[in-house]
């Protein structure tokens, strides 16, 4: 049985490292550590920082956590990170009002294949055309985007958009779309 997240939440870290001289905020929930002192947890917050990256993330989570290789909810919104590195087995990653301005960024979680939850909302890379379009479709397994669900027909139309030319953009699909019979 696992407990709650391991909290870091609002702790003013400028980089993951400050953790290491930390103790986890308080929950409602009492956390449960093993013989070794770490911590029976999945899950990992880091929101509310000044973190501008998630360097040494990996060496803090073998630090804190029992299994940190199953680390499957991780929170880092409200902090000023711009680029995404990647955790195997995440399948919850909140980045919401963080510094991302690059959809490529969001490709290079492409490899997670048990991600099903994202948030980037509050990121320079909303504003960007087609942004959850192109979040669905580098995200195949996700299921909800920004706390709204992926729906089977969001997957059907970012597909379409895909193969659009980029002069033409949104409007090109429906025209495809009426054109083929479908």
């Amino acid at each position: 049985m696992y407990g709650p997240p391991v909290d870091f939440s609002f702790k003013e870290l400028s980089n993951v490292g400050g953790a290491l001289s930390m103790v986890p905020r308080a929950g409602l929930r009492p956390l449960t550590m093993n013989s070794e002192r770490k911590y029976l947890s999945r899950s990992i917050r880091l929101s509310n920082n000044m973190l501008e990256d998630i360097s040494g993330l990996g060496f803090v989570l073998g630090h804190y956590l029992v299994e940190p290789w199953k680390l499957g909810w991780l929170d880092l919104s409200f902090n000023k990170i711009a680029g995404i590195d990647l955790l195997k087995e995440l399948r919850v990653l909140y980045l919401h009002a963080n510094r991302i301005w690059n959809l490529k960024e969001v490709d290079k979680l492409g490899e997670l294949k048990h991600l099903h939850t994202i948030t980037l909302h509050g990121n320079a890379i909303e504003n960007t055309n087609g942004y959850r379009k192109h979040v669905i479709l580098a995200l195949p397994h996700l299921k909800s985007m920004d706390f709204s669900a992926v729906t089977r027909d969001e997957r059907v139309l970012a597909k379409l958009w895909c193969k659009c030319p980029k002069r033409f953009g949104i409007f090109c699909c429906y025209f495809l779309v009426g054109r083929s019979g479908h």
